[in-house]
């Protein structure tokens, strides 16, 4: 599996409850298939919406490096956000149907499974 995981603590943050301190983020880079610029902004919004709170996808090698506070989120909730958008992860292919929905410049190739 292509992954990797760095930990690294935030900086100091107020929180919902008012106090602030060390807000412990982690970044992890996986595998999210996609083929084009919209894709790219397609693939770093959706991880956005599910929690992170950055996101970098790099076409050439597939990988979305994203930044996210795991009290909120993790790789698990955003990897089935970008299934559900039509972008196949190393954990879950997206649906069919949502896939085919893309635009024609969005469609990778589909590993066979």
């Amino acid at each position: 599996m292509l992954a990797s995981v760095l930990s690294s603590p935030g900086p100091a943050q107020t929180r919902t409850d008012g106090s602030t301190g060390s807000v412990s983020a982690r970044t992890e880079s996986f595998k999210v298939w996609g083929k084009c610029d919209m894709c790219k902004t397609r693939i770093e919004k959706t991880a956005k919406e599910a929690g992170a709170t950055s996101a970098s996808w790099d076409g050439k090698t597939q990988l979305l490096t994203v930044t996210f506070d795991p009290s909120v989120t993790g790789r698990d909730a955003i990897s089935k956000k970008l299934a559900s958008v039509g972008h196949d992860t190393e954990k879950y292919k997206a649906p069919d149907d949502v896939y085919a929905k893309l635009p024609g410049c969005c469609h990778y190739e589909r590993a066979k499974q």
